[in-house]
């Protein structure tokens, strides 16, 4: 199953988390690693889950840029 992460840069590093998974998440201090850390941390969690019996929920996030342009600067 492919999952939505999100990642987002904080002040000390980055953060991610799974919609799909409620609880799943990683930290680290670059992209990269917390890239890296949400994966293992969603395999853990989907393992756990189904060693206790609960139904691994099926991805329902789909993720898109959007591209926006910046609005132009405010006149003084």
């Amino acid at each position: 199953m492919k999952y939505v992460a999100l990642i987002a840069k904080t002040g000390t590093g980055y953060s991610a988390y799974l919609p799909d998974l409620p609880g799943c998440v990683a930290a680290a201090d670059t992209f990269e690693e917390t890239r890296e850390l949400i994966r293992e941390a969603a395999n853990y969690h989907v393992e756990i889950m189904a060693e206790h019996g609960e139904t691994i929920p099926e991805p329902v996030y789909i993720a898109a840029e959007v591209e926006v342009p910046a609005p132009a600067p405010a006149a003084s």
